[in-house]
């Protein structure tokens, strides 16, 4: 049986999870949180009950529509098509590719080096490891943002790019071993001040 309720299986500190409330923030979307601790009880993402939610136990996963939807794009994709206004994606396809390519240099180039899971299993020598790629990713995202940015990532709105930095840079600046560099990123300091001060985004950006 279909239910018309929202429910967000979330942690406050995944990167991942807080692209999704964003979103679901932006479009003005109600939902039930659901906290999944990865540390309590040995990772609440390893239970059972959650398995059933998402077998590979991580977050966030979002029930909508009488469906089950895992990983943040997906999920942020399936909120832009079923709630296109207001938009998070531009109405030009080459500027939706670059923006889904911007997201994407967060998602798969930077964000696995500053999750703390991954550093675990890297042992002896991480911090230099993790510092390697975590600059590369952000001095390239940095020389992208020059040539796409306005106000925000991707012009003068905000965009699903802005989803994936604001948390991405509040991650990094969480932990001393991963701000490496940082300082020296204006455009992507400058971005991240200009969506904290959007009106729909306040009000989900401390809200881990």
């Amino acid at each position: 049986m279909m239910t018309n309720k929202v429910i967000l299986y979330s942690f406050f500190r995944s990167s991942a999870s807080w692209r999704v409330r964003i979103a679901l923030a932006f479009k003005e979307i109600k939902y039930e949180y659901r906290a999944v601790n990865l540390f309590q009880d040995g990772g609440q993402q390893n239970s059972e009950e959650y398995k059933r939610v998402n077998p590979m136990g991580q977050v966030p996963a979002l029930i909508i529509d009488g469906h089950t939807l895992t990983q943040s794009v997906s999920i942020i994709e399936y909120l832009e098509e079923r709630n296109p206004d207001p938009p998070l994606l531009p109405k030009d396809k080459y500027g939706r590719a670059q923006v889904r390519a911007l997201s994407e240099i967060i998602n798969s180039g930077i964000q696995p080096y500053q999750n703390l899971s991954v550093l675990d299993k890297v042992g002896k020598g991480k911090d230099e490891w993790a510092k390697s790629f975590i600059e590369k990713g952000y001095h390239g995202l940095e020389t992208f943002l020059k040539q796409t940015s306005g106000k925000y990532s991707y012009g003068n709105t905000v965009t699903m790019a802005d989803l994936f930095l604001v948390p991405q840079m509040f991650a990094a600046k969480r932990s001393d071993l991963l701000w490496y560099g940082m300082g020296r990123q204006f455009k992507l300091g400058t971005i991240v001040t200009a969506v904290q001060s959007t009106y729909r985004m306040t009000r989900q950006l401390f809200k881990h």
